[in-house]
């Protein structure tokens, strides 16, 4: 302990620092100044710049997405309508799938990670700055391909599960179908370095003293979601970029039963993923809500032991469930019977961690603000979708109602319940420590409302359409179905979840320019991110702090211990042990680079170009050779100086 000194950072941002610390913070400021214009965007490595970048674009691609949805509704308001063709619909509901799913709600919710799990930890930046800015253009163009693509005309048009051998040489020619497949490979690229980066930074940057009974439930979370998809998203990114696009442009046969393939293994391979993507989506709206609910009831979740192990557990059982997307096909019944009996399981943790919701509201004084209502919608909403889960998860069940329109309204209830409604909560929570303002809370009300009402009127008449016999993917019915009344209720509700969106717009788009200043901690959070200025700095902390509890802004002690040391005339962060959070050596960070944005383009060059050329995968090698070589060569450092075991004590007075 002789290491560390203890201050409080809080007071001093309240009270004004002196003149020794204002000299140490233009040190700092002088050290993290990144450039600014668009050379200072294209080359920021600053893990918050890239996070909220990554959140808006995957926001964008998300209301893209909506307008498909949009008409869709539009398409099926009435029978027999006329506004799209098959063709043109097939593209529709292909492009909305994958862009919700690849594109919006696995992204959106690594945006956040990436964002939040620096600061919750109490480190300065990610692990591997650079990495985490090629994740996010390789991300970018992923999401431009896909949808210029879409404009084109060239879109894909075989569902987001691209099922073979629909999507096979033989039944997709053209090059739709290989677009989808190279989209899937950015996604998961992106996907995989955001893992990477969640994973190093939690085990190996947290503060001294944080030790993993201590680490907040989102920082869980997100890490147990990386791991997952660490080992869920390989099997995708090999079915697509390997075997389906192999098949369709060199004229293998993986999938294909008359040379040897077999067309099953594709929904197994792309399953063992999508089914994980599932809860890979939603697991991090569990740590959304606690936090929520922790705030605004100003008590500590109720059983802190329960709540991880329930999401580690979610974790490893969403691994075994991936058959019941295909109890249609010819399964061995014994093994349709295990499967079954995983999908009724998985339900057991997550309702451990509703009761612990319930339990922390009821013995607390919640505040029923806009992100608590979206907390108490999520559970709504989500309970909702689970019971309908654990019905599809009975294989006669299924067997009835695979690939109706009650297997689109059980999705859409567990995605919008389990990832819209808590990230509309965190928006409304993290917001002042983004950006320094507050949403309006009037807007906020509206914004719930709305879409609480517009969510159930769209989708609870799908059950109702699927028990009657509605298939999915159908752009349009006789009048003598009888499904008009239902379809055009549906429709209505859409418009309500448009016109929410709008609301929601509005009003961070006004907020963020002219709304109440927020102050450091206008929540009065027990997290470490509110021990930072609002923004925060591009250095986040100006000491690291020392965690004693699992609440540090809470503790009963009235200072914020920090540990001192870290130079100010370069980019440092701290390292501590896996286990129990020791100090034990110091790392310098990188500055900004372009060599990130050039690896991407690298990158889209040989994915996009192989839809077109094999010659794309030389010229896209060649490319990324040499950004690989500007990405690492030498700057001038002194390498004995990049670790430094220990944190040295602060000297006096400085």
């Amino acid at each position: 302990m002789s290491d560390y000194l203890v201050t409080s950072p809080l007071a001093d941002l309240t009270t004004g620092p002196g003149d020794a610390e204002l000299a140490e913070l233009d040190r700092l400021e002088r050290t993290w100044r990144a450039p600014t214009g668009l050379w200072g965007w294209i080359t920021s490595v600053d893990h918050k710049s890239i996070a909220k970048r990554y959140a808006l674009t995957a926001f964008a691609w998300f209301l893209l997405a909506g307008v498909n949805a949009a008409l869709m509704r539009l398409q099926l308001s009435r029978p027999e309508n006329q506004f799209f063709g098959p063709d043109r619909y097939n593209q529709l509901f292909t492009v909305h799938g994958t862009a919700m799913m690849f594109l919006f709600a696995v992204p959106v919710m690594s945006a956040f990670g990436l964002y939040l799990v620096p600061l919750m930890v109490g480190t300065r930046d990610v692990a591997f700055p650079r990495l985490n800015a090629f994740g996010y253009w390789t991300f970018l163009i992923g999401g431009l391909f896909l949808f210029i693509s879409f404009y084109l005309n060239t879109g894909p048009d075989t569902g987001w599960f691209a099922y073979v051998p629909l999507s096979g040489p033989e039944y997709a020619p053209g090059k739709r179908v290989d677009v989808w497949a190279q989209v899937v490979t950015f996604t998961e690229i992106a996907g995989l370095v955001g893992a990477v980066e969640v994973i190093v930074t939690v085990m190996k940057q947290r503060a001294p003293g944080m030790s993993l009974n201590r680490i907040p439930l989102y920082v869980w979370s997100i890490l147990v979601v990386s791991f997952m998809i660490v080992f869920a998203m390989p099997a995708v990114a090999m079915a697509s970029t390997l075997m389906l696009a192999m098949d369709r442009l060199v004229a293998t046969h993986f999938f294909n039963p008359a040379e040897g393939g077999d067309a099953l293994l594709w929904q197994h391979l792309f399953w063992f993923f999508g089914h994980p993507e599932v809860y890979i989506m939603f697991i991090p709206g569990l740590g959304f809500v606690s936090h929520i609910v922790e705030t605004f009831t100003r008590r500590p979740v109720f059983g802190y032991p329960v709540m991880v192990m329930s999401m580690i557990l979610t974790g490893f059982v969403a691994f075994g469930l991936w058959v019941h997307h295909m109890f249609a096909t010819p399964i061995p019944q014994l093994g349709r019977s295990f499967f079954t009996a995983a999908s009724v399981l998985i339900a057991i943790p997550t309702g451990a961690q509703i009761f612990c919701w319930i339990a922390t509201i009821w013995a607390g004084r919640p505040r029923y603000t806009a992100s608590m209502l979206f907390a108490i919608g999520f559970i709504v909403v989500f309970t909702i979708g689970g019971l309908t889960g654990v019905m599809v998860a009975s294989v006669p069940f299924d067997l009835q109602v695979h690939d109706s329109y009650f297997v689109v309204a059980h999705l859409h209830y567990v995605i919008l319940g389990g990832v819209l409604f808590p990230l509309f909560g965190a928006v409304y929570l993290w917001f002042p420590k983004m950006t320094g303002r507050m949403l309006s809370e009037r807007l906020g009300r509206w914004h719930f409302w709305l879409f609480f009402v517009g969510v159930n009127l769209t989708f609870f008449p799908m059950h109702l359409l699927g028990l009657d016999g509605m298939p999915r993917r159908v752009y349009t019915y006789l009048p003598e179905m009888g499904w008009g009344r239902l379809n055009l209720l549906a429709s209505v509700g859409a418009a309500v979840i448009a016109a929410s969106v709008v609301v929601f717009l509005v009003n961070v788009v006004t907020s963020a320019r002219r709304g109440v200043p927020a102050g450091l901690n206008p929540w009065g959070a027990s997290g470490l991110e509110w021990a930072t200025t609002s923004p925060p700095t591009p250095w986040a902390f100006h000491h690291v702090p020392i965690v004693e509890g699992r609440h540090p802004l809470w503790e009963d002690s009235p200072e914020l211990k920090v540990a001192a040391g870290l130079r100010t005339d370069r980019r440092e962060y701290l390292i501590t042990t896996a286990l129990d959070a020791i100090p034990d050596s110091r790392h310098d960070l990188p500055a900004e680079s372009w060599w990130p944005l050039a690896m991407a383009i690298a990158v889209g060059v040989t994915f996009i170009g192989a839809v077109f050329t094999p010659w794309a995968y030389v010229v896209g090698f060649v490319l990324a050779l040499a950004a690989f070589a500007g990405w690492g060569w030498p700057r001038g450092e002194h390498p004995e100086e990049l670790i430094t075991p220990g944190i040295l004590p602060r000297a006096e007075g400085a």
